[in-house]
C-alpha cells in the first residue's frame, strides 16, 4: 500500500518476536494495555513523541493479520510497521544484514488453475507495495544505525558487543531492499530453498508474517511498511542459536532502527 495515511497520526507497531515488543515498552510514555484475543495491546506515546500501539503479533499470516485488523478496527491505526527477522534468500545476503520491503508475495498461494500462482484470489494482485516515503525513512534509519561508531553511544557498535558480533559472524553489515516473502513455513532446508529461489528469483528474504499484514492494509487502504534482520539463511543451519540472536541482536537493531526512523535521533 503506497496511498496516503488516514487522518490519525497513529502507527501500529508489530513483531513476531515478543523480545523485540518488550524492548521497546521501557520506550513507551504514559502507557496503557488491553487485551484482546489472546493479545496485549500496549498504547502511549513511542519515545515520548509517536502516537503508537505496540503488539506482539504471534507468528504466521493468519495470527498477523488477525492483530493487523485489530490495530485497524479498534485503534483506529492509520499506519502499520512491522519488524522482525527473516531467513536470508537473495545471494550475499548475510546474518546481520537488514532488508526493506518494497514490496511483498505470499509465497505459498497457489489458486492455480483458478488464479495464477501469488495472485491474491478477488484482488487481481501477486505483490502488495511498500509505502515509499516510510520505506526510504527506513532504509536511512538502518543505514544510520549500522554507520554510528561506538562513540556516539547508540548504534550497533555501542549496543551489541564484539563478542555477540563475532559470535554472529557480523561484520559490515548491508541494507538493502526488495521483494520479501510470507508463508506458513520456517525454512531451514536447502532444497526447500533452492525452490523458493526459483519460482521467485527475486526473493531477497522470507519469513511468515508481512504479506498478510500488508494484504490487510492494502484492503482497509492504509500503509505498511516492514523492516526485516537476516536471522539465518533458511537453510540446514537455520534453527541454530536463532533464540540468541533474537534476544542478543534483533532486538538491538529493532530499537535502534525504529528510534531513527521514528525521531530521526538516538
Amino acid at each position: 500500500m503506497s496511498g496516503p495515511a488516514r487522518p490519525t497520526a497513529r502507527i501500529g507497531i508489530m513483531s513476531a518476536m515478543s523480545e523485540e515488543i518488550e524492548s521497546l515498552l521501557p520506550e513507551l510514555m504514559d502507557q496503557t494495555s488491553e487485551v484482546h484475543g489472546h493479545r496485549t495491546y500496549y498504547k502511549g506515546k513511542l519515545f515520548g513523541t509517536q502516537d503508537a500501539v505496540i503488539v506482539f503479533s504471534r507468528w504466521g499470516k493468519v495470527a498477523s493479520a488477525a492483530t493487523a485488523a485489530i490495530l485497524i478496527e479498534r485503534y483506529d491505526c492509520g499506519e502499520i510497521l512491522f519488524t522482525g527477522v527473516a531467513g536470508g534468500v537473495a545471494h550475499g545476503l548475510n546474518v546481520g544484514d537488514v532488508v526493506v520491503a518494497d514490496r511483498l508475495v505470499q509465497h505459498d498461494m497457489n489458486a492455480r488453475p483458478i488464479f495464477q500462482r501469488f495472485e491474491i484470489p478477488l484482488l487481481g494482485v501477486t505483490e502488495f507495495p511498500t509505502n515509499e516515503r516510510r520505506r526510504a525513512m527506513l532504509l536511512k534509519a538502518a543505514q544510520t544505525f549500522i554507520d554510528r561508531d561506538k562513540s556516539t553511544g547508540c548504534g550497533l557498535n555501542s549496543n551489541a558487543t564484539e563478542h555477540q558480533r563475532k559470535k554472529f559472524n557480523i561484520v559490515i553489515p548491508k541494507v538493502v531492499t526488495g521483494l520479501v516473502a510470507s508463508g506458513d513455513k520456517f525454512f531451514a532446508n536447502s532444497a526447500d530453498l533452492d525452490e523458493l529461489r526459483d519460482a521467485l528469483p527475486d526473493c531477497a528474504c522470507v519469513e511468515m508474517e508481512g504479506a498478510a499484514v500488508a494484504q490487510v492494509c492494502h484492503e482497509h487502504v492504509i500503509p505498511f511498511s516492514i523492516v526485516r534482520i537476516v536471522s539465518d539463511t533458511a537453510d540446514n543451519a537455520a534453527d541454530l542459536d536463532f533464540q540468541s540472536f533474537v534476544k542478543e541482536i534483533a532486538t538491538v537493531y529493532a530499537h535502534g532502527i525504529l528510534e531513527l526512523a521514528l525521531t530521526g535521533k538516538c
